[in-house]
């Protein structure tokens, strides 16, 4: 059964409000929601070279509308496959760097089934990037960087997460994902 594209939607952002903002795995999440300079794009039934096209399009996009500060990508039909979204982040990542958009923007990777190298599948600090659907997540570089100079020791923000996730555990992080479908 296909889902809307709203329904996609709309489960993401209560997945960003609810996980990203409430947990505050990203403190500069809640100014993009309450500005709405998010762009959501839905893609579905796709393969490589159109996801990558699919990206390229929606940087073009970013070049021209400078009042979004983030889009997310979201693939609810493929790159299930935590191993196939994989080589999609790092076909994203060099297609950035050869389209010299390197120090412009950059791809945050979320996913299902995300689990960080050399961590056990059931950590529930995985669930800093486990999202609803598989997407990539553009971030302006600027406003990165303005955010993270405003913000006290950027650098323990990762850990912080981590902690966080591992705190709450496992049952809790997967009933708040859940939560948000």
């Amino acid at each position: 059964m296909s889902i809307s594209n709203e329904k996609v939607i709309e489960q993401t952002t209560n997945w960003i409000k609810s996980v990203v903002i409430d947990c505050n795995f990203c403190p500069f999440a809640a100014r993009a929601v309450m500005k709405k300079t998010i762009r959501y794009i839905i893609k579905t039934d796709v393969d490589m070279m159109s996801s990558l096209l699919a990206l390229q399009e929606e940087l073009t996009y970013l070049e021209t509308d400078t009042e979004i500060e983030t889009s997310f990508i979201i693939f609810p039909n493929n790159f299930i496959d935590f191993d196939d979204y994989l080589e999609l982040v790092k076909k994203a990542e060099q297609f950035i760097k050869k389209e010299n958009y390197e120090g412009v923007y950059q791809i945050a990777s979320f996913h299902p089934d995300y689990c960080f190298a050399g961590e056990e599948e059931n950590d529930a600090a995985n669930f800093t990037n486990r999202s609803i659907y598989p997407m990539l997540h553009i971030l302006r570089e600027e406003s990165l960087t303005k955010a993270l100079s405003l913000y006290p020791n950027p650098e323990l923000i990762p850990q912080h997460n981590i902690d966080y996730a591992r705190q709450k555990g496992l049952q809790y992080m997967q009933m708040l994902r859940a939560a948000c479908l």
